[in-house]
């Protein structure tokens, strides 16, 4: 049985593999989360919720932003990334952060109790918990959050997930299932918006781009991966798995250039206003 995002996300193990990651996270998602943040209006002295933080790269870009006189709480449902979160918190000194451990899709929060509230790269496990974050934010203030884009605009998993599939003849994930690129298509992520009651809705696509030195760096990234992909492969068997990683390795060459591997990609934010 496939684990449920909750259970997967809550492993100590997932938590690992997400520290290991935050360098390339940051050259990857840095200027798409500033982006995010400026949708969201976060500003010197605002209060923010960071929705399903994980292990809080872009809660601690919050803080920052916020000050001294400003707050930002990270939620998850998973202990072992929140304290990944807080680990790194304390070693920055930021003191304006807190962490819980909580459902994005019942959070235990007052309606109205912060200026913002983010999400990124998680809206696609919980779309209805839109809903819930419209309801803590205070009338004027704005909910932002980055999407994956369209798969086929994200070669990085596009190729891996083209091959995986057509190698174990796995069908491609049926609309409404829960995997990170259902809410690639901009119209989807806007519906979504409007359907949870928010004004002045915006979508718009940003561009990001993956660098590693080598071919080796993704390959060894992507076998290691704790998510969906790791589910994927694990579907294949044993001699199906090496062919597809030599397939995956020829494809992924097409991106080489004389400073090493540089991948384009996509992600959408959006924001709306209570």
């Amino acid at each position: 049985m496939a684990t449920l995002p909750s259970e997967r996300w809550g492993l100590i193990e997932s938590a690992d593999w997400w520290k290991a990651g935050q360098v390339l996270r940051q050259q990857t998602m840095g200027a798409a989360t500033e982006v995010m943040l400026d949708a969201a209006s976060v500003q010197p002295g605002s209060r923010v919720l960071d929705v399903a933080a994980g292990t809080g790269d872009q809660t601690l870009m919050a803080a920052r932003r916020v000050g001294p006189m400003g707050y930002v709480l990270a939620v998850d449902t998973s202990a072992s990334m929140l304290n990944v979160a807080a680990e790194a918190a304390r070693k920055e000194g930021l003191t304006n952060i807190e962490t819980r451990v909580m459902s994005a899709e019942s959070l235990g929060l007052d309606v109205d109790s912060f200026d913002a509230v983010i999400c990124r790269i998680a809206l696609h496990h919980f779309p209805q918990a839109l809903t819930e974050m419209r309801r803590v934010v205070k009338a004027g203030g704005k909910v932002a959050v980055i999407v994956c884009s369209a798969l086929e605009k994200n070669p990085y998993h596009g190729i891996v997930f083209g091959i995986v599939q057509r190698s174990g003849n796995i069908p491609p994930p049926v609309p409404g299932e829960t995997w990170m690129y259902a809410l690639g298509d901009p119209g989807a992520l806007e519906g979504l918006y409007r359907r949870a009651g928010f004004l002045n809705v915006s979508v718009q696509a940003l561009p990001i781009q993956q660098r590693f030195p080598s071919i080796a760096e993704p390959i060894r990234t992507m076998r290691n991966s704790a998510g969906y992909l790791r589910e994927l492969i694990s579907r294949l068997n044993e001699a199906e798995r090496e062919r597809a990683w030599v397939e995956i390795a020829e494809q992924l060459r097409r991106f080489e250039g004389p400073n090493g591997l540089e991948i384009p990609g996509e992600v959408l934010i959006g924001v709306g206003t209570k």
